[in-house]
């Protein structure tokens, strides 16, 4: 059979490495990527189309029968002026709407990146919305759901964060001072764990792959 991937998003740091990585992995037939804008890749297998992911309905047509989603979707406070609602509608809402076409189009396994410290009742903002998000898309009990929680994730942006930059130079120096929960780990790392996982088809319907984890797993 046919192993067809879709990436949501991709202009992002994870969503980068996935496409390169998944284009140049054999195991894979076809990628369809969906992006916000228009964007060049330039890898033979890859297909992009702009959706307006405003549009709940727009997910469902681009999932087919037995493909394997991954969601590179996300934002920054920055980007949305610190306004939480709209933080909240493109983090929140639109994984979850990810999470229901893979219910309705049969999907053979939904795949994304949470935050290492993710708890829905946490009083921080950020890990409290990503603990709602993992509930609402496991509340959907899809046949695999494969969740990763990464710390700080080190690599290349192409756009410029002045406080992700600092962090990424100073935690890696002092991270033997943090518990493996809290460490500093590679994006290229985390990306190639994503694809093993799509990889496996024996896995459990929910697997929450911890940042230690993350760390230690051989790809």
């Amino acid at each position: 059979m046919e192993k067809n991937v879709v990436v949501f998003g991709g202009t992002g740091l994870i969503g980068n490495l996935l496409i390169e990585l998944l284009s140049e992995d054999t195991y894979f037939d076809s990628i369809k990527v969906y992006t916000r804008r228009p964007t060049h890749f330039s890898f033979p297998k890859i297909k992009n189309e702009v959706l307006d992911f405003s549009d709940r309905s727009s997910f469902e047509k681009g999932i087919e029968k037995d493909d394997i989603v991954f969601s590179a979707l996300g934002t920054t406070q920055s980007k949305v002026k610190r306004d939480k609602k709209v933080y909240r509608s493109i983090d929140f809402d639109m994984c979850l709407n990810i999470g229901k076409a893979c219910k309705v189009k049969n999907a053979s396994s939904f795949l994304f990146v949470s935050s290492s410290g993710a708890n829905a009742s946490s009083s921080n903002f950020y890990l409290k919305l990503k603990g709602e998000i993992e509930n609402a898309v496991l509340a959907l009990n899809l046949p695999n759901t494969q969740i990763v929680r990464p710390s700080l994730l080190l690599g290349s942006r192409k756009e410029y964060r002045l406080g992700e930059r600092i962090a990424q130079y100073i935690m890696p120096k002092i991270s033997f001072l943090f518990p493996p929960s809290m460490k500093p780990i590679s994006a290229l790392q985390v990306a190639k764990v994503l694809i093993d996982l799509s990889k496996k088809e024996n896995l459990s319907n929910t697997k929450i792959i911890e940042n230690n984890t993350l760390l230690r797993y051989k790809v």
